[in-house]
């Protein structure tokens, strides 16, 4: 059975170039790369091992692949519709949070989807007619700041965006939300679970376990190109009305009787 490395960068994307050079170095029998950061550094490092990703941004307007069907070359994947939501998820916190008018979006300034999900934002906030306040993160250090200023601001609510540094610090950004009062809006289930007030988005769980078959596949000698690059658009919304009762107000019926999983 093969050794399995994980390398992972929870801050700063800047060592991925080096860290997916090093893998390349050790002539690995396969990368897997989550988020579209990884698949890029990934992506430069080599033409010959093969490469699965599972990844929100869209793989043919970043230029992983070629196309779905036939992506060619040494990489293929999962792609897990994340990062186009914005107007979705705005539309979903309007209608949680009737009275609001001021929306702050914390984005990753160093990812690749951080403009484009901006740009998003700021469209469909312009169509509620919301105002939208950008806040950025780099590193976990920056969250107390981003708190304190949304509080300064007096913002109604948070949207973070989709981004692998976010969903790996899941639970320090629900107990900030929690502990400055701010309803957020986040894209995984998981960060609901783990007290968070709402979500929308595709199925984290789903993704990895498509991205590990197709690993597997790859493994047992299937070709990498002949793997057509996979479209998980299943989506989810997720309540937790413990933590609406917390912050204090109560769920529209219209919005829970639309949820797919309501944690009470």
């Amino acid at each position: 059975m093969p050794r399995i490395e994980y390398r992972w960068i929870m801050d700063r994307y800047s060592a991925l170039p080096t860290m997916a050079a090093d893998l390349v170095q050790r002539r690995v029998a396969l990368i897997a790369a989550f988020g579209p950061p990884a698949v890029l550094a990934a992506k430069a490092a080599t033409a010959t091992i093969p490469i699965v990703f599972v990844t929100g941004a869209d793989p043919l307007k970043f230029g992983f692949v070629a196309s779905f069907n036939r992506p060619g070359g040494n990489i293929t994947g999962i792609w897990m519709v994340t990062t186009a939501l914005a107007e979705k998820r705005l539309q979903l916190i309007h209608q949680l949070l009737p009275k609001a008018k001021l929306i702050a979006l914390l984005v990753n300034p160093t990812s690749p989807v951080a403009e484009p999900q901006m740009a998003d934002a700021q469209s469909a906030a312009g169509a509620l007619s919301l105002e939208l306040s950008v806040m950025r993160a780099v590193t976990e250090k920056d969250f107390d700041q981003v708190f304190a200023t949304l509080a300064q601001q007096r913002a109604d609510a948070l949207f973070v965006s989709a981004d692998p540094f976010f969903a790996s610090r899941r639970e320090q950004l629900v107990a900030l939300a929690a502990r400055y009062s701010i309803p957020t809006l986040y894209e995984f289930r998981e960060f609901v679970e783990a007290g968070g007030l709402m979500s929308y988005g595709t199925v984290l769980r789903d993704g990895y376990y498509k991205g590990g078959t197709y690993a597997g596949r790859i493994l047992k000698g299937t070709n990498t190109a002949d793997l057509p690059v996979e479209e998980l658009n299943k989506l989810e919304l997720a309540i937790n009305l413990k933590t609406a009762k917390t912050l204090g107000f109560d769920v529209p019926p219209s919005l829970l009787a639309t949820a797919d999983e309501v944690i009470e």
